[in-house]
């Protein structure tokens, strides 16, 4: 099969929609499948307003259609619903292609913190996306319940997987170079530093030991400059990212707003067990509380740390070896449909 992947959303960004675009392509392709991802960087771009570090095309849909005239292909899945998006949407609309989308981010609340953008117009201009879409891939149930009532269609169940090979098993918190001696226990945030993270709500707790903080965003600067007794890490490669995970004693994620939260499996993946609110996304990844596995899901943030420091961890570990890649790709390609009848 020859699949045509557009996103707005590839390398050298880094977010959990990256990652797992990244890993479906390598999976995808593994099986025999071809693949053309089109994403920014085969454009002119410029910088999203508001959210530094991630470029947009500008003008894209000639070199779009070309693209995608040469290439032919048997699938088309939108994955974002950026420039690119909606330049292929337009395409497919003019041409009589079916193709499939993706809910990855729920970008209205971004739209809404950063702009105040009202969320209703925000889900209005989404839910018209999606609306020729033959199948809409969401990652948990409670996204697609969310979906469902704000009347959005061919909603599809998928999920995420993690890189167990990468990210490997430690029984105990490892020895990080990049951190160096730090007061224990030590918690850690990874992900973007925006405003849709919630992450004051980690940094603002009482905590013993030590709070480390590994992204970039468009909060980092007054993030800083208000908790300058956090260590910062910036932005890491992921091979050097393994290791500050598998050296936190427990993965801190405050997020209130995520459609997953890819970040948590890899924190588990070695052995880091997390603390969380008890929203979609942790609920998915961890289990509904209170049968949360491999980390501890409260309102009360604070006590969710204190209580993941006693969550062993291989039970941890053990969670994120049920999130393995090629169930995610088997339910990616059972939802793609062909671009044209048959």
């Amino acid at each position: 099969m020859k699949l045509a992947l557009v996103t707005d959303a590839w390398q050298p960004q880094v977010n959990g929609v990256v990652t797992t675009l990244v890993e479906l392509v390598r999976e995808m392709e593994q099986r025999g499948h071809e693949i053309l991802v089109i994403h920014p960087g085969l454009f002119h771009t410029r910088p999203c307003p508001g959210y530094a570090g991630i470029d947009l095309a500008i003008k894209p849909a000639q070199r779009l259609q070309e693209l995608m005239e040469d290439f032919g292909p048997d699938a088309i899945h939108l994955a974002t619903e950026g420039p690119l998006g909606w330049a292929a949407r337009k395409h497919c609309l003019r041409h009589g292609l079916a193709f499939t989308t993706a809910f990855h981010t729920r970008f209205p609340e971004i739209l809404k913190a950063a702009l105040r953008v009202p969320l209703a117009l925000g889900y209005a201009v989404f839910r018209h996306f999606h609306r020729p879409s033959a199948g809409v891939m969401v990652p948990t149930q409670g996204v697609q319940d969310m979906l469902a009532q704000r009347r959005f269609r061919q909603l599809r169940a998928w999920t995420h997987g993690v890189d167990l090979s990468l990210f490997e098993y430690r029984d105990r918190p490892a020895v990080c170079p990049q951190l160096g001696p730090l007061s224990e226990p030590v918690f850690l945030y990874v992900g973007r530093v925006s405003y849709e993270k919630n992450i004051e709500a980690f940094l603002r707790l009482a905590l013993p030991g030590t709070k480390v903080v590994c992204g970039v965003g468009p909060r980092e600067a007054a993030l800083k400059a208000e908790f300058p007794e956090v260590r910062w890490l910036g932005l890491l490669p992921r091979e050097e990212l393994k290791e500050v995970y598998a050296a936190a004693d427990v993965f801190v994620f405050p997020s209130r707003s995520e459609t997953f939260g890819l970040v948590m499996l890899e924190a588990m993946a070695c052995g880091t067990p997390v603390a969380a609110f008890p929203v979609d996304g942790p609920l998915q990844v961890l289990g509904c509380a209170p049968g949360a596995r491999g980390g501890v899901l409260n309102e009360d943030l604070r006590l969710a740390c204190m209580e993941a420091l006693k969550v062993p961890r291989q039970e941890a570990r053990d969670r994120a070896m049920t999130f393995g890649w090629t169930h995610a790709a088997d339910l990616f390609e059972s939802h793609l449909v062909p671009a044209r009848p048959v």
